[in-house]
């Protein structure tokens, strides 16, 4: 019997609703449990953390930029949540109390619209599911939204990461570009890049996330799940972790492309750089808080990618430059677009995270709605038929400044 009858009625009812919209293809009431991963999970936790961490108190950010975002390398940085509100605010119990029937987006259902659901609902669902990848809270409109935008008071942007470029779109205009994240064991963000050459840093609150990352010119067909081994789940990060990771420690994996793991824990952040592949898989009830960007020191590579992928943002961006930062329009001039930036480009600018599918748009078109992700991102496979989204935000999702899934 399925896990929804367990819930209260109501419950149960906007539970069913919801995996109806954003996961169709799942249909039966086994279909979510049909690998029974929540009887088998324990060895999931284990690996060997490879990644280093550097101190937010001691590193400057001057430091950073010349070890970490100019070379593009990944690093956790720990102590950049000391003292954020959300340390004490952000647990199941006070969000459950202050947001009680405000709905965050969990996923999108075929059409690319958001679907929602509300956190008293969410919560039931999370504390009780043994769904193999559970609906995942992936919201980026918390922002503009009169009650659910407190949670911005909750926490500081990183030191490291205040230089916004994409401001210079225009709110209205810019891609999405910040996720309030929360899910149970077992959810979690499939293989990606992130959209747009986009930077990308995830501060965790509560619980622990498994990360793999790999270097951009890792051969995709090394990464990618395919239909044949992970049939209606081949989206997911669980799905990513059964299948492809264990080639992973094979000797015969090429030692190039072998992958940074991590074990990110409470309080930790993770930088994730432009063009570099990453999966993220929840180990237990998690939430965080995720934003891509645009700085100084990456972004010829996301003028390239812009001017490719969202020529209508581009030109409004770079008539917004010539006014206010000069010396970007200047540099923007110089770049030539018909040469390779260097980095990987996903096959897709819609990402999949556990509660929603891709989408299947080039990543060279403008894009459509944002995704789901652990970093706002693009997906590796596509599934889902994006509609397009006029105005400012180019879409509109969940973390991904493409369209949509995201760790």
């Amino acid at each position: 019997m399925s896990d929804e009858f367990k819930l209260p009625k109501r419950s149960r009812k906007r539970t069913r609703d919801v995996k109806r919209k954003a996961r169709p293809e799942l249909d039966g009431d086994n279909a979510w449990i049909a690998m029974r991963y929540f009887e088998k999970f324990e060895p999931f936790w284990d690996f060997v953390d490879n990644l280093e961490r550097i101190d937010n108190a001691t590193v400057t950010c001057d430091e950073f930029i010349e070890r970490f975002e100019r070379p593009y390398l990944p690093v956790i940085i720990t102590g950049c949540a000391d003292g954020w509100l959300a340390q004490e605010k952000w647990t199941l119990s006070r969000l459950t109390k202050k947001y009680r029937n405000q709905k965050f987006k969990c996923g999108e259902d075929n059409e690319g619209y958001s679907v929602k659901m509300k956190m008293k609902y969410y919560v039931e669902y999370m504390q009780g599911t043994r769904d193999d990848s559970p609906l995942y809270i992936f919201d980026s409109s918390f922002g503009e939204h009169h009650r659910r935008r407190k949670l911005l008071e909750d926490y500081t942007v990183p030191k490291y990461f205040r230089d916004d470029l994409f401001k210079f779109c225009g709110e209205e205009r810019r891609p999405p570009y910040r996720w309030f994240v929360m899910g149970p064991a077992r959810s979690g963000t499939g293989i990606h890049i992130d959209p747009l050459g986009t930077s990308a840093w995830n501060t965790l609150i509560r619980g622990h996330k498994r990360w793999c990352l790999f270097p951009t010119h890792t051969p995709k067909d090394l990464l990618k799940v395919t239909s044949a081994m992970g049939g209606k789940q081949r989206d997911e990060a669980i799905t990513w972790f059964s299948t492809v990771y264990p080639r992973t420690q094979l000797p015969s994996w090429p030692q190039e492309y072998k992958p940074i793991e991590v074990l990110q824990c409470a309080g930790e952040t993770v930088f994730v750089p432009g063009g570099w592949w990453h999966v993220v898989l929840n180990l237990d009830d998690t939430i965080a808080v995720t934003q891509n960007f645009c700085s100084f020191t990456n972004f010829p590579c996301v003028w390239h990618k812009t001017v490719r992928g969202r020529p209508k943002l581009s030109r409004k961006w770079l008539r917004v430059l010539r006014d206010q930062r000069p010396e970007l329009a200047q540099i923007a001039d110089s770049i030539n677009i018909n040469e390779s930036t260097g980095f990987a480009s996903d096959s897709s600018s819609n990402s999949s995270s556990s509660s929603s599918s891709s989408s299947s748009s080039s990543s060279e078109g403008e894009a459509d709605a944002d995704s789901n992700t652990d970093s706002g991102q693009e997906s590796l496979t596509a599934k889902k038929k994006k509609k397009r989204r006029m105005g400012g935000s180019g879409g509109g999702g969940d973390n991904a400044m493409g369209s949509s899934t995201r760790p």
